[in-house]
C-alpha cells in the first residue's frame, strides 16, 4: 500500500519516499541504514512479498556482512553457477579450470575443445610483463611540442621520483614505474598532452596502484610544462600486458568429433571458412568475439577479477588497427591440421581486490594452482581460444543449436513449471523428441502429473 502525503504548500514538493501515490527513489540516508532497514525500504518501494524478502535475505558463501563492506547500499547477494572445465593441458601442465557463468554449454564446450587439443599437446602460452598504462591528461599548454620535449628530457628524474615516493608500494615487490611515453592528441577541445606511465604491477591488476601513481606525478608535470592536469586514470587497453595461447587440432581428431560425418580435411576447411567470415564482417566478428569472451569472462569472474576491464580491453584491442577483427586466428600447418592462436590484453591480478576478499574466488585460485598473474592470464587466454574453437567447429559442422539446446533443455523445463525430479524427466523427453520448447515442456509436465 502506498503512503499518501500532502504537498508542502510553500515548496510544492514532496519530501517523503512515496508521494501522492508516486514512488520516489531519493531515499534519504539509504547508505547509512542497516541491511535489514534497506530491505524494508525496498519492500515498500517494490511491493515485495514475504517469499521474495526471504530470498533476498538468503545469501550463499558470500555472507551479507562481507558483501556490505565490498560495495555500497547492499541488500543481498547473488550467485552464478560455478562449473569446472576439464581436460586442459597448458605448457605441459594439467589444469581444471573454475568458470562462473549462467549460460548452458559454455563449460562443456571449453572442456571438449581442450579434450580434442590434448593429443596434440594441448595449449602453449606466453605473456608480456605485467605493464599497465596510467594516463595523465594535460590541457592549456602554450606549446605542446615543447612540453613533450621537456617531459621526455626529465623522464629519468620523474621515474626516479615516482619510485622513490612509490605511493602504491610496487617497488617493494619488484614493480614500479618503468617508462614514460608522451603523446600529442588532437581533440575537439584543441591539443592535449597525454602522458603515459608504464607501470609494472607484478601480480596486481594495478588499477589502484596506477591511479595513485598518476595522481602523485600530476603536480610535478604541471610545474614542469605549465598548463593544467585533468584526468589521471588507468587505461584498460593494456597493450603492454598481453597473453597469448596456441593449440593444434589434428584433422584425425576433428574427423572423429563428427563421428565420421565429415572428413578431417573438411572440418579444417569449414573452420577456416568460419574464421574468414568473422575476419571480413564486423557483424559476424562481434558474435565471434562475444562467444570467446563467454569462456574468458567466466574464469575472470570465478577468480574475482574485473571482467569489465577485460571486456573493454579485448574489444578495443580487436579494433586497434581501425577495423574490428577476431581475437583468435586460424591456419593450417604443413600436415593439414588446424592451428589456433589468440592474443589479447590480460589485465588480471592475484593480489588485492575481490580475488583476496571473496571466499569462492580464493578457492577458485587454489583449484587453478596458478602462482602468478601472468600464469593466470595465460590460462584465461587458453580458455578463450578453446571456447572460440568449440563454437566455430560446432557452427561449421552440426550447427550451434544441437548441443546448446540439449544442455538448455533443463532451463526450458524449469520455465515450463517443472520442479525437482520433474526437471530431468521433462528435459529428457524434450531432447528425445527434439522439441525443446516451453509449450511442449508444459504438455509433458501435465502428462507426468496426471499419471
Amino acid at each position: 500500500m502506498f503512503k499518501i502525503t500532502l504537498l508542502n504548500q510553500s515548496s510544492k514538493s514532496c519530501t517523503n519516499v512515496i508521494c501522492m501515490g508516486e514512488k520516489r527513489s531519493d531515499i534519504s540516508g539509504f547508505n547509512k541504514l542497516s541491511v535489514d532497514e534497506r530491505i524494508e525500504k525496498i519492500r515498500e518501494f517494490a511491493d515485495l512479498n514475504e517469499e521474495e524478502i526471504n530470498l533476498l535475505k538468503k545469501t550463499g558463501s558470500l555472507d551479507i556482512e562481507s558483501a556490505d563492506r565490498m560495495i555500497e547500499n547492499v541488500v543481498s547477494t547473488t550467485e552464478l553457477p560455478f562449473g569446472i572445465a576439464t581436460n586442459f593441458v597448458i605448457n605441459g601442465k594439467d589444469y581444471v579450470i573454475p568458470m562462473c557463468i549462467e549460460e548452458p554449454s559454455v563449460v562443456a564446450a571449453a572442456s571438449y575443445a581442450a579434450k580434442l587439443a590434448r593429443p596434440s599437446g594441448g595449449f602453449t602460452t606466453d605473456s608480456d610483463e605485467p605493464i599497465m598504462i596510467g594516463q595523465i591528461q594535460m590541457v592549456g599548454i602554450e606549446n605542446v611540442e615543447k612540453g613533450k620535449e621537456a617531459i621526455l628530457k626529465e623522464k629519468d628524474d620523474i621515474i626516479k621520483y615516482a619510485n622513490d615516493v612509490d605511493p602504491a608500494v610496487l617497488v617493494k615487490y619488484g614493480g614500479g614505474l618503468r617508462d614514460i611515453e608522451v603523446r600529442i592528441l588532437e581533440s575537439q577541445r584543441g591539443k592535449m598532452l597525454i602522458v603515459h606511465l608504464l607501470v609494472d604491477c607484478r601480480d596486481a591488476m594495478g588499477a589502484n596502484a596506477v591511479n595513485t601513481l598518476a595522481e602523485a606525478i600530476g603536480p610535478r608535470l604541471e610545474k614542469l610544462v605549465g598548463g593544467k592536469v585533468r584526468l589521471r586514470i588507468i587505461s584498460n587497453l593494456a597493450v603492454h600486458r598481453k597473453a597469448r595461447s596456441r593449440a593444434v587440432w589434428s584433422k584425425e581428431d576433428l574427423e572423429k568429433s563428427t563421428k565420421g560425418e565429415m572428413s578431417g580435411e573438411e572440418v579444417v576447411e569449414a573452420v577456416l571458412d568460419a574464421y574468414a567470415f568473422a575476419d571480413a564482417d564486423p557483424y559476424r566478428c562481434t558474435t565471434n568475439n562475444k562467444g570467446m569472451m563467454n569462456g574468458i569472462d567466466a574464469v575472470v569472474i570465478a577468480t574475482g577479477n574485473d571482467f569489465r576491464a577485460i571486456e573493454s580491453g579485448a574489444h578495443s584491442f580487436a579494433a586497434i588497427d581501425g577495423r574490428y577483427k577476431p581475437l583468435a586466428k586460424y591456419s593450417k600447418n604443413e600436415n593439414g591440421d588446424l592451428v589456433g592462436e589468440i592474443e589479447l590484453p590480460m589485465a588480471i591480478g592475484l593480489v588485492g581486490g575481490t580475488t583476496r576478499t571473496h571466499p569462492i574466488a580464493k578457492i577458485a585460485v587454489k583449484i587453478l594452482g596458478v602462482k602468478s598473474a601472468n600464469e593466470l592470464g595465460e590460462v584465461i587466454a587458453s580458455v578463450g581460444l578453446a571456447q572460440n574453437f568449440a563454437a566455430l567447429r560446432a557452427l561449421a559442422t552440426e550447427g550451434i543449436q544441437k548441443g546448446h539446446m540439449r544442455l538448455h533443455a533443463k532451463n526450458i523445463a524449469v520455465l515450463a513449471g517443472a520442479k525437482g525430479e520433474q526437471i530431468d524427466k521433462v528435459a529428457a523427453k524434450m531432447i528425445e523428441e527434439k522439441k525443446i520448447r516451453v509449450d511442449r515442456g508444459k504438455e509433458i509436465l501435465e502428462s507426468l502429473e496426471s499419471d
